[in-house]
């Protein structure tokens, strides 16, 4: 699934072809429409396991004990460097790809909202438990879990258009001063 992710990853779900996939993944049209289905169910898998695995590492990465400024940091570095990896920078591959489909297919509509309702609810629950601990004062979690969603999602969509790492690292060090209410 990987090799079929990564290739419409890079031309978009529109733009890739049938024959893009059979050279991207290393099997005929025949043998893609036998293992997957047609395009667009390939890439409605590609985008599903690609969305489940994001809400997984990032509920899992806020839930390391860390101070809350270090954890934000370590998710927004981590995502930075995915995002950027590679020949060309990538950025996200739900904000790359599945954003354009969205308004046309209700099933990936519903997995783009999903997963950013579950990115927000994964940093309201951080941010909750950073109160209760006294890390934060009381502020209202769902609101900076929104902010902190947007921030992840700018993050990629900036990554993709080839900002430079300290415009990011700049983007990252406001997002988590905004959030903790202080510069660190």
């Amino acid at each position: 699934m990987r090799l079929a992710r990564d290739t419409f990853w890079r031309g978009g779900y529109a733009a890739t072809s049938l024959d893009d996939l059979s050279a991207g993944m290393g099997m005929n049209r025949p043998s893609i429409y036998a293992a997957f289905g047609d395009k667009r169910a390939l890439y409605l898998q590609a985008v599903t396991e690609y969305a489940e695995s994001s809400r997984d590492w990032l509920a899992a990465a806020l839930a390391r004990p860390r101070s809350l400024p270090e954890g934000l940091r370590a998710v927004y570095r981590h995502a930075r460097d995915f995002y950027v990896a590679g020949d060309a920078p990538r950025g996200c591959f739900l904000l790359g790809t599945a954003v354009t489909e969205a308004n046309r297919d209700p099933e990936v509509r519903a997995v783009v909202e999903n997963t950013m309702s579950a990115f927000t609810v994964s940093f309201a629950e951080r941010f909750e438990r950073a109160e209760r601990e006294g890390e934060l004062s009381p502020h209202a979690p769902d609101a900076l879990a929104q902010i902190a969603t947007a921030a992840l999602n700018t993050l990629a969509v900036r990554a993709r258009t080839g900002a430079d790492v300290a415009v990011l690292d700049a983007l990252i060090d406001a997002t988590v001063g905004v959030i903790c209410g202080r510069p660190d």
